[in-house]
């Protein structure tokens, strides 16, 4: 019996389980979690499946199989994993990514020793630009010099557009269990790969991956945090997207914002994409926004204002790049004024702690000060703003 391919995933988070380790798995490999979970560890092991509940208009449950964990803090397992790993890839957030580089770089230098010039590819499925040059970077801190690391180490970054929300309805007494939208494209940067690209169901490898990674930002990140921020300036009193969507206001004014940011990514990259692509993608987003069975949240998609509204995030970017470029901007600097207002709670009545921090700071020292420091405006492009801002205060 022939082995299977194996994929290690650091990462045996939401994302991991619905769709990295599912694409995978159903494509024909062995997927080893690694995750600092021991629960979540001994779970993948003692059943060595896991289900991914889809709530969609067709429902569906997707077994998971051919899969096993192992302690992220056990080092010396986890690069005898990376040793013999045919794929790797990494779903931990921004945040955790520089707490798995020294082993992964010690798994590297091991896979050198043991197999001379065998390439390894590594799928960043992380949801931030320029995920190969920060992961790049972080190795090249720690790998000695003479390590051929551009040579032998494919970065492949991603854009991962499937929602895995928080829910509070859902009821599963698997800890594994997942639940996710259908929604199952990964994008891959198709330039970036040291080996063959693998044929998994549902990947796409593209050229201009840096045009696709802003596609997701553009579109999906602002047009999702313009429904949060716009939702919870008009509806407070409500707890799921697809509630304030049903606002025909607010869907027509969410509809027109991203279709600002979309003229705005065009410009950034000509000839990548169609206006037709681009509005038919905004469409079909729209559509998923509003999936009642999804139970997305106002306050999980609009929560930690400090990152979402920094300089090179979903709502200060495409602002900026439509205002440098003279293109239309003012449905998307209202998206911008709703988030200054933002302070949806969770299910416990309780804001997001940066984002406490976020309106005592907004309140001590002014707008102005909140659009230099945290949005990265110029004191030119600020005033400008302000003064933008402060002559209507609908959303018709």
């Amino acid at each position: 019996m022939t082995k299977s391919p194996k994929l290690v995933l650091f990462g045996a988070g939401k994302i991991g389980r619905s769709f990295i380790g599912q694409l995978f798995s159903r494509s024909g490999y062995e997927v080893v979690f690694i995750d600092i979970d021991q629960n979540i560890v001994d779970a993948l092991n003692q059943k060595h499946s896991y289900k991914v509940i889809i709530c969609d208009t067709s429902p569906e449950i997707i077994v998971v199989d051919n899969v096993r964990g192992v302690q992220g803090q056990d080092e010396e397992k986890v690069i005898c994993e990376i040793i013999s790993a045919d794929i790797i890839a990494v779903s931990i957030g921004k945040n955790g990514l520089k707490h798995i580089v020294p082993t992964l770089a010690r798994g590297l230098l091991a896979r050198e020793n043991v197999c001379p010039g065998r390439k390894i590819d590594i799928v960043l499925a992380e949801n931030m630009r320029n995920a190969d040059v920060f992961m790049r970077d972080e190795l090249a801190k720690v790998l000695p010099e003479s390590y051929p690391l551009n040579k032998y180490v494919g970065l492949v970054e991603t854009s991962i557009g499937k929602m895995v929300p928080f829910t509070v309805n859902h009821q599963d007494n698997d800890i594994l269990s997942v639940y996710a939208e259908a929604y199952n494209t990964l994008i891959v940067n198709k330039e970036a790969f040291k080996n063959p690209i693998p044929v998994i169901t549902g990947m796409q490898a593209k050229e201009n991956m840096k045009a696709w990674v802003d596609r997701k930002l553009f579109i999906h990140n602002f047009g999702h945090a313009a429904t949060a921020y716009l939702g919870y300036r008009f509806h407070p009193e409500q707890t799921f997207l697809w509630e304030v969507l049903e606002d025909g206001r607010i869907m027509a004014f969410v509809h027109e914002a991203m279709q600002q940011s979309a003229g705005a990514l065009q410009y950034e990259y000509p000839g990548v994409f169609s206006t037709r692509h681009l509005y038919e993608h905004i469409d079909d987003l729209l559509r998923r926004f509003s999936n009642q069975l999804l139970e997305d949240t106002v306050f999980r998609v609009g929560c930690d204002l400090p990152r979402k509204l920094s300089f090179d995030d979903r709502i200060v970017t495409p602002l900026m790049s439509a205002y440098n470029n003279g293109l239309p901007y003012d449905r998307i600097g209202k998206v911008l004024e709703s988030a200054l207002r933002f302070k949806a709670t969770d299910i416990n009545g309780k804001m997001y702690p940066p984002d406490i921090e976020f309106h005592k700071e907004l309140k001590e020292h002014g707008v102005f000060n909140t659009l230099e420091k945290i949005c990265g405006l110029t004191e030119g492009e600020a005033m400008l703003f302000l003064n933008q801002i402060n002559k209507t205060n609908e959303y018709e």
